[in-house]
């Protein structure tokens, strides 16, 4: 079997488990916020934060052994524009929550029949592609090119080895303060220790992102059919997908698009064998413009952050780049402006 085709396998079967433990777990940040700052039950929020440490746990892991080279991925970068990266982060979590879900939770939930994420996943398509390459696309260039900056420091292993240490000694320092850290905060809160499930879905999601970078990182290494270096990420991938759908004569399969087919898949097999699928609508017009105009906002913000709630917030940070940091607090701060304060948004029904 050939390592493009070995890849997308890989991706499909990614997807499938991510699609099955979303619907299970309700893993999603914008629910884990929504859960935290509206309604006092920080669990969920416990399980994003057991995610993100197994991720650069398992990440930095295979790194550290040579099995992937993570500077080769969209993360690290030595140049690159901070503002736009937290403007899009700002968009995207806003957009979440009028959305009420981001891209990923948009496909789990459309495999368990809720026609409402129908309309998010497509908009969220169009408007990526429209930011990605498209009439919105000059505009966001040419906020790049007027913010961007080219740094020598770009993770935060660079950052402690100004300090004088070693890239060796600065690499698992920095990933061991921020594993320590996060499950610290996950198990400290007594709720969290008494669920299970939650606590699996965590590490499951976290192992899911270290999976994907082996995939395309290792398996997939091909020098005469170079692979890029990704993993979970849902923005750019739902675009793709689309684009698939309507030009596959004329496109190549990749990881991503194959990771979003095998998150619906996942969902819908999921839905249907444990007696969760259930046909959903809008309840008003208003309802459909709210979601739509959130789905837009996904798709701009997360083109323009490099990546969503997952691609960010669970990916990118799991290489530890400072760049990831930057997009992950632009969305924290626009999901809690979304429901908080004087931009707060109604919430709709919990999904």
């Amino acid at each position: 079997m050939e390592s493009s085709q070995l890849v997308i396998l890989a991706g499909l079967g990614i997807g499938l488990v991510y699609g099955a433990v979303g619907l299970l777990s309700g893993f999603c940040l914008m629910s884990s916020m929504r859960g935290w700052l509206a309604e006092g039950d920080g669990r969920l929020v416990r399980t994003y934060a057991l995610a993100i440490a197994v991720a650069i746990a398992a990440s930095q892991f295979l790194a550290g052994n040579g099995m992937v080279d993570l500077g080769k991925t969209i993360y690290l970068q030595q140049s690159f524009s901070a503002p736009v990266l937290f403007l899009g982060g700002l968009l995207f979590g806003y957009g979440m929550v009028l959305s009420n879900g981001c891209g990923s939770r948009a496909l789990v939930l459309l495999g368990r029949g809720n026609l409402r994420s129908f309309v998010v996943v497509i908009v969220l398509a169009i408007a990526a592609q429209m930011t990605l390459k498209g009439l919105i696309a000059p505009a966001r260039i040419a906020l790049v090119q007027v913010s961007q900056t080219t740094v020598s420091v770009n993770s935060l292993p660079s950052l402690l080895a100004m300090l004088g240490l070693t890239e060796a000694v600065s690499h698992a320092l920095a990933a061991a303060v921020m594993v320590v850290a996060l499950i610290l905060f996950a198990f400290t809160h007594p709720a969290f220790r008494r669920s299970p499930g939650q606590i699996v879905a965590g590490i499951i999601v976290g192992l899911l992102v270290a999976g994907g970078w082996y995939v395309t990182g290792y398996l997939g290494a091909d020098d005469f059919n170079p692979i890029p270096v990704t993993s979970l990420t849902f923005i750019a991938p739902i675009a793709d997908s689309l684009q698939y759908a309507m030009l596959s004569t004329g496109l190549t399969l990749n990881f991503g698009i194959a990771t979003v087919a095998g998150v619906f898949s996942g969902s819908l097999v999921t839905a249907l064998a444990t007696g969760r699928f259930k046909l959903e609508g809008y309840s008003s017009p208003s309802h459909m413009l709210r979601s739509g105009s959130g789905a837009a906002l996904m798709g701009i913000g997360g083109v323009m952050a490099f990546g969503c709630s997952i691609g960010q917030g669970l990916t990118g940070v799991s290489t530890l780049a400072l760049g990831s940091f930057v997009a992950l607090a632009g969305i924290m701060l626009g999901t809690t402006a979304g429901l908080r304060g004087v931009l707060r948004v109604q919430p709709l029904a919990v999904a």
